[in-house]
């Protein structure tokens, strides 16, 4: 339970980083190339730290299995997080040179995590739905951190004109694989299980058919609009940007139908999975018209007008804040309070955190992200970025939202410093260990 712990804390901070970084571009303060900071820092630095973390505990627990290498997984952030931090400096100190390598050492720290959790899933005999898009997901990872040290070096040396492809073909591809490969398949799969196993429903009915239409349709639609953006093939990257349209409305109506038959009382994490459905549905929406249109615009990477921060923000980030409402007092609550269960009176996981702070920055986030998103509609019927009458709700919605996250990371730890007396410091140290058992998992399991 060390490395994932460790692993939501770091992205925690760093998602902190990334959201100062975009309040600092709104107000036209970030040198250098600040937009790509802001975007690595949010989706290397906190996304996929998060979701190592995650895999790195869910595998082996929901699988059945050992984890491959606690080493390894303590290696795989050391060297992710190294390689962003020096990346960002490169880009907003100007130090172009500086990018391949630091991008090569992310490359190593994915690879690393690829190699371990892939280890790992190859002791399974059958893969359930969750295990195959997990398995697809780290395909995704091999393939996006090349493409991404490809245009790390091409930001220094423009060698890309000489082969071939373009920068902007080549950092579509990219993209693609990063949001909607890598992150978008693993929130897929984790919420088959998360959704059902949280709100104890059970697919069914016209679940099963929905679920088919995602689990193939986003996986090639990924491919072949990666791969259409990459070779400027306009056809074949319409084709797969309908596939992952049609995948996003299949596993938001999924989740819609798990929320609306849940058997338990409501939680902060069923709240945030709620908005999740909604924004999914209403990414779809805005993305459609500008990706059936012209999907290798690279002004259309992520979608039309209002889309990036509906899909980074409602989705992504509500999927993971809600998710970490659960996880990260069940770490504590495993530690600190099963052995004690039928002994004495112990707390539920839930009832470990502040409901009013769970309550308040999910207000911030809401708030926070509606207008963000209306900003970003704003710019875009009038044909500019975030000038005019858009700034001002970006800065606020920009604002509110880096509250909410500091209210979230402060009721987060206020659980770890409550229930857990040195936990914070022992995890920093890696000699976190639980003292309870986990049913069908031990200490090696994480």
């Amino acid at each position: 339970m060390t490395v994932p712990l460790r692993h939501f804390l770091v992205g925690l901070a760093l998602l902190v980083g990334a959201l100062l970084v975009g309040i600092g571009l709104v107000v036209e303060s970030v040198p250098g190339l600040g937009g790509l900071v802001h975007v690595h820092l949010l989706l290397v630095g906190w996304v996929c730290v998060t979701i190592m973390g995650a895999m790195t505990q869910f595998v082996p627990v929901w699988s059945g299995t050992t984890l491959r290498s606690r080493r390894l997984a303590s290696v795989q952030l050391a060297l992710v997080v190294g390689g962003l931090v020096g990346f960002a400096a490169a880009l907003a100190l100007g130090r172009l040179p500086w990018l391949a390598a630091f991008g090569a050492v992310m490359l190593v720290g994915f690879w690393a995590f690829v190699y371990n959790v892939g280890r790992t899933l190859a002791t399974v005999e059958e893969f359930d739905v969750t295990e195959r898009h997990f398995a697809v997901a780290l395909a995704f990872f091999v393939g996006l951190t090349g493409l991404g040290v490809l245009l790390a070096a091409d930001l220094g040396s423009g060698f890309l004109a000489g082969v071939g492809v373009s920068h902007a073909g080549v950092r579509g591809a990219h993209v693609t694989l990063a949001v909607f490969g890598a992150v978008l398949t693993t929130i897929y799969g984790a919420l088959y299980q998360l959704g059902t196993m949280f709100t104890q429903t059970e697919l069914h009915g016209i679940d099963g058919g929905l679920r088919a239409v995602e689990e193939v349709g986003h996986p090639v639609g990924v491919v072949a609009l990666a791969a259409g953006r990459l070779v400027g093939v306009v056809a074949l990257a319409r084709v797969g940007a309908a596939l992952i349209l049609l995948a996003a409305l299949a596993f938001a109506v999924v989740l819609v139908r798990r929320l609306y038959e849940m058997r338990v009382e409501r939680t902060p994490m069923h709240a945030r999975y709620a908005v999740v459905a909604l924004a999914l549905a209403a990414w779809a929406a805005t993305a459609a018209p500008a990706w059936l249109r012209s999907p290798t615009a690279p002004d259309h990477v992520l979608g039309g007008p209002g889309s990036a921060p509906l899909l980074l923000l409602g989705v992504i980030g509500f999927v993971i804040l809600g998710t970490l409402y659960h996880v990260v007092p069940f770490v504590v609550w495993v530690r600190r309070y099963s052995d004690r269960l039928g002994f004495e009176a112990v707390p539920m996981v839930d009832d470990l955190y502040d409901d009013r702070l769970a309550a308040a920055d999910g207000t911030l986030l809401f708030a926070g992200t509606a207008l963000v998103v209306a900003a970003d509609l704003l710019a875009g019927a009038s044909g500019t970025t975030l000038g005019g009458g858009a700034r001002g709700p970006a800065l606020a919605g920009m604002s509110l939202v880096t509250l909410g996250v500091v209210v979230f990371a402060v009721n987060a730890l206020s659980v770890i410093r409550r229930h857990s007396p040195g936990t914070l410091v022992r995890v920093a140290l890696g000699r976190f260990a639980p003292r309870g058992a986990v049913a069908g998992a031990d200490a090696s399991d994480g």
